[in-house]
């Protein structure tokens, strides 16, 4: 898809300040500092559309971006990082849990696992929880540049072992620096969004 013309619409922390337009969502979630930022720009060709940051779990609300009048990317909060106080979790937690259950615009979700590590209990959680509300799931793992080409199907096999995935979900090598597989999530997004 070529981006023509996005904006960020809303920052959201509640359902009644959600956009409220018909168009279809694809949701982004991770880990605080697995590079969703990263991810985001990269597929909207924008620098800085996102904002990336040296400090994990700065995104705060639901930001919803709109992509050429027709579709929205949400970035959604970060999850797992210690140094956010327990109130603050749980308060993400309740916002991001009240946007996947109840949005009916929503077509997909992003999921962004950094490539050199194992799944933490945390991601595999959030992928049987969407699995759980029957929610499309994309698996991108991300910073695949930073791991030897010869060691990609290791970190696969050890990627889909630890989440079970099942045969409908994708693992998708990603680089922000190299753009590797962004073509590939692109083809994936439209799929969700096109049916």
């Amino acid at each position: 898809m070529k981006v023509t013309d996005v904006s960020l619409s809303i920052s959201a922390v509640r359902a009644e300040q959600y956009p409220d337009t018909d168009y279809p969502e694809i949701a982004f979630v991770g880990r605080s500092n697995v590079g969703k930022s990263s991810l985001i720009n990269t597929l909207l060709q924008r620098k800085k559309m996102a904002r990336t940051s040296g400090v994990p779990g700065k995104t705060q609300t639901l930001n919803f971006y709109l992509l050429n009048n027709s579709l929205y990317f949400v970035d959604v909060p970060g999850f797992g990082y210690a140094k956010v106080s327990k109130s603050d979790r749980a308060r993400f937690s309740a916002m991001i849990e009240q946007y996947l259950q109840t949005r009916p615009q929503l077509r997909g979700v992003v999921q962004l696992v950094d490539a050199r590590r194992e799944p933490s209990e945390l991601d595999v959680s959030m992928y049987h929880y969407l699995q759980y509300y029957k929610i499309p799931v994309l698996i991108v793992a991300t910073k695949i540049d930073k791991v030897k080409r010869n060691q990609w199907n290791k970190s696969e096999s050890s990627h889909k072992k630890a989440f079970e995935l099942d045969a409908a979900t994708q693992w998708q090598p990603f680089s922000a620096t190299a753009k590797t597989g962004a073509e590939d999530v692109w083809n994936w997004i439209e799929q969700k969004t096109n049916s």
